[in-house]
């Protein structure tokens, strides 16, 4: 009975956190339909609510916002925008402080979240995995001596909510492993243990035919 009871919460569990999650994400996604005239909304043209269309309108928006700055003339609204923005004095701070975070973690030059670590946290002789976000700058920088870096260490079974860390770079470990993999292996509170480099490449010569 136990036994049957824990396969069915193996199975139930992480397909209701999925859906949940999902929905989440779509309910947040749909509120973009709130931009449409009430007209123009589905629930108006149509009689009834469909699911999955603000997210549709939504990822659209994305793309064609993406599409027109990439070319001379949305550069130089997105410049206009930004001159704008940054002139008002709260904005300013709060859009500031925004652009320079999503620039460092979404921009394919950045190097943040790129790089999983492993480092003595809370206390020495204890480890946990943390993400490399960069390199303390500005007056941080003029008080600490030698090579350091800056790191995330996510908190479990939420990475979202974590700590920010400065530690030398010495006292870090690089990782040979996905920022997907150690992201598994902390949300599982370490169940999910991913696969060793050694493994893979023993697997790899022995899929290779010999001469």
């Amino acid at each position: 009975m136990r036994k049957y009871f824990i396969t069915g919460l193996l199975i139930l569990v992480p397909l209701a956190i999925t859906v949940w999650v999902l929905n989440l994400i779509i309910g947040t996604m749909d509120q973009s339909l709130l931009l449409l005239p009430p007209s123009w909304r589905p629930e108006a043209l149509l009689g009834f609510y469909i699911p999955g269309l603000g997210t549709i309108l939504t990822l659209l928006i994305i793309f064609l916002t993406g599409l027109a700055a990439r070319n001379f003339i949305g550069r130089q609204i997105v410049s206009v925008w930004e001159g704008i923005l940054t002139r008002i004095p709260v904005v300013k701070s709060i859009y500031s402080s925004v652009k320079q975070v999503s620039d460092t973690l979404f921009s394919s030059s950045g190097n943040a979240f790129r790089k999983a670590v492993l480092i003595q946290y809370p206390r020495h002789g204890s480890w946990t995995i943390a993400f490399l976000t960069g390199t303390p700058g500005g007056e941080v920088k003029n008080h600490l001596e030698g090579d350091y870096i800056s790191v995330y260490v996510p908190t479990t079974p939420n990475p979202t909510s974590g700590f920010f860390l400065m530690l030398p770079r010495a006292e870090s470990i690089e990782l040979d492993m996905s920022v997907d993999e150690a992201l598994k292996y902390i949300v599982s509170m370490g169940v999910v243990a991913p696969e060793m480099q050694a493994d893979k490449k023993i697997i790899t010569e022995s899929a290779t035919p010999r001469n």
